[in-house]
């Protein structure tokens, strides 16, 4: 057998298809996520995002790398930030919490919607006979993994550690002294989240409130949560 026939034969496309959507849903994922800041920044005054391009469906303008590898091997992550300049917010500090704010809310909304989707394919027969089986459950893969990255990836960044969503949350309810002195040492407690992220200190806890919350998901839009990780 010819070396080219004999490595289709053996390959693994399941694997390879999996990756891919696996890749598709984390970028979804953070390209929502960091579009919103964006919007949600113009809207209050600020346009660097779309000045600087940042609103923008291309994924290149997005990724941090490190970032994606923890999304696509740990199921949280983060991305390149949008830039943001307080200045241009009539109040700094309520301006920079609701644009971080925007962020997590998005990829909420987007797990919603994605096990409304999931909910229709698999309860309604119709769906499922407008294509093959194989299709039928690769496509529902996806929803549900759209729906998982996008929770995890919310529920992630509003941990309130600089530079995750969450601090700048809880930054806006500082004395100003001290908000500015935590945003001096920002890049050495993100260091430290580094740390806590790679050798799984989160997992635990992040993954006790993914599974309730997509317990309650799956209440509301009808699908079973017994079969969630098909």
């Amino acid at each position: 057998m010819p070396l080219w026939q004999s490595f289709f034969t053996q390959f693994d496309w399941r694997s390879l298809l999996d990756l891919v959507s696996q890749v598709f849903a984390a970028l979804l994922c953070i390209i929502l996520h960091e579009c919103a800041h964006g919007l949600a920044a113009d809207y209050l005054g600020d346009p660097t995002a779309r000045r600087e391009g940042r609103l923008s469906w291309n994924p290149l303008r997005h990724i941090d790398p490190f970032g994606l590898l923890c999304m696509l091997t740990a199921g949280v992550g983060w991305a390149k930030p949008v830039p943001v300049d307080a200045r241009n917010f009539r109040n700094p500090k309520r301006g920079m919490a609701v644009t971080a704010l925007a962020g997590p809310l998005s990829n909420f909304v987007l797990s919603f919607f994605m096990m409304v989707l999931a909910g229709v394919m698999y309860n309604h027969p119709m769906v499922q006979s407008t294509m093959t089986w194989h299709v039928f459950l690769y496509l529902l893969r996806l929803v549900l993994r759209i729906a998982m990255l996008s929770l995890g990836l919310g529920l992630f960044n509003l941990i309130p550690i600089p530079p995750l969503d969450g601090s700048k949350v809880l930054f806006s309810f500082l004395p100003d002294k001290a908000y500015f002195t935590l945003l001096r040492y920002e890049r050495y407690i993100m260091l430290a989240l580094f740390a806590v992220v790679l050798f799984g200190f989160l997992d635990a806890p992040l993954n006790f409130c993914i599974h309730h919350v997509m317990h309650f998901l799956c209440n509301i839009t009808g699908f079973p949560f017994e079969i969630l990780s098909i």
